[in-house]
């Protein structure tokens, strides 16, 4: 009888072993599948997103665009702009201050000393007094010569003519060449702008375009190599075409130095004339570049 028990209690051992076994077995493996899809699924979203890049790319690439620069040419004030209130009243006060803290200069002390030697009766040689200027003398000609002298008015013969192509207008305030241009089939007053040649820089391109544009005579120094601006439009329903959608211009900041622009229809405006002539979308690219 014990020998019996013995046998079944070896059967129920080695049956409740095989249960363990395969138990663990199964533990194993769905671990083992478990690593494998985590490991999967990042790999799975890094091919889905790669699907949607390569179309959306596919759908961009089918987008072809015209390659422009334009020079936004600056003429930079001639004259400090006219002085506030406050401003007039804060410049009275350092004159005030630097008058009281001020030492004497070698005019006043001079014509001090002069003074000084006429109440004292001094004797004074003929020849001295034919030769030699006094400093009151000298004081009274510099009234005189300041009386004579005349200040440039602030007002131009341009200003009150309101010549537009005049450089001479405006001389507290920058000016900015704007030269009629057809786009479509309506005329704008734009910066100078044309398209990119094949082999071409953004910065040739903006220097070839200015002289096409306004003629060889005029000069302006072009700053950097890198454009300042950019805006972009699409072209219209009629003239649209598989070769071009639409136009990418690059603007380039350029200062006024010396010439006549000839050959084209232009205007020398100010911020706030800008403002008024320049499209509603175009002149939100270029106005920011403007510093007043």
């Amino acid at each position: 009888m014990s020998k019996l028990n013995t046998h079944y209690r070896s059967i129920f051992n080695l049956t409740f072993l095989l249960i363990l076994f395969v138990i663990f077995n199964s533990c194993y493996f769905c671990g083992k599948m478990l690593k494998t899809t985590l490991k999967l699924t990042p790999l799975t979203k890094n091919v889905l997103s790669s699907c949607k890049a390569n179309m959306q790319t596919s759908n961009i690439i089918k987008e072809k665009w015209d390659l422009l620069t334009a020079v936004l040419v600056e003429r930079k004030p001639l004259i400090c702009p006219e002085i506030t209130g406050i401003e007039q009243d804060f410049k009275e006060y350092l004159t005030t201050v630097e008058f009281e803290k001020s030492l004497k200069s070698d005019i006043e002390i001079k014509l001090e000393k002069e003074r000084s030697e006429k109440s004292q009766k001094k004797q004074i040689d003929d020849l001295d007094v034919i030769t030699k200027q006094s400093t009151q003398d000298f004081l009274d000609a510099c009234k005189e010569e300041l009386a004579t002298f005349e200040v440039s008015k602030r007002i131009t013969k341009a200003d009150k003519a309101n010549d537009i192509k005049s450089l001479q207008r405006k001389l507290d305030k920058s000016l900015v060449l704007l030269v009629n241009q057809k786009v479509g089939e309506k005329s704008f007053y734009l910066l100078p702008q044309g398209k990119l040649n094949d082999g071409e820089t953004l910065r040739q391109c903006a220097e070839r375009i200015f002289k096409e544009k306004c003629g060889p005579n005029v000069k302006v120094q072009i700053f950097g190599n890198a454009p300042c601006g950019f805006y972009k439009y699409m072209y219209p329903k009629k003239i649209r075409n598989e070769s071009s959608t639409g136009a990418k211009i690059f603007i380039y900041f350029a200062r006024y130095s010396s010439g006549q622009i000839t050959g084209t229809d232009f205007k020398w405006l100010d911020k706030n004339e800008l403002n008024q002539i320049l499209p509603e979308d175009y002149k939100k690219s270029v106005l920011p570049i403007l510093l007043d």
